[in-house]
């Protein structure tokens, strides 16, 4: 298995229904590839020399999920309440080095 983020961004075309979450962090429970998430709050970004880039405010949450591949990773879009909002949802795979 491998580990994938899931990033959720501020885009939605409609409104997010928060009591959407319960019931999809649930199912991925149950599915055995729920790994933890957070929404994201406010933040800084740093950078040792000169002036750090500016922090991105797209981002409003991320969820780990571990699967088999970037395809089956996909699969867990459904019901995600930020991808049925008509917003965007990034997967990146959590590389181990």
């Amino acid at each position: 298995m491998k580990d994938f983020i899931l990033l959720m961004h501020a885009d939605t075309t409609s409104p997010e229904r928060d009591e959407d979450w319960e019931p999809y962090i649930g199912r991925l429970i149950e599915m055995e590839s729920f790994q933890g998430g957070s929404s994201i709050g406010q933040g800084q970004a740093f950078r040792k020399h000169g002036d750090a880039a500016a922090l991105t405010r797209q981002l409003t949450g991320y969820i780990k999920i571990q699967a088999e591949s970037l395809e089956q990773a996909s699969e867990v879009l459904k019901g995600n309440p930020t991808y049925e909002a008509g917003g965007t949802v990034e997967i990146r795979e959590l590389v181990v080095s």
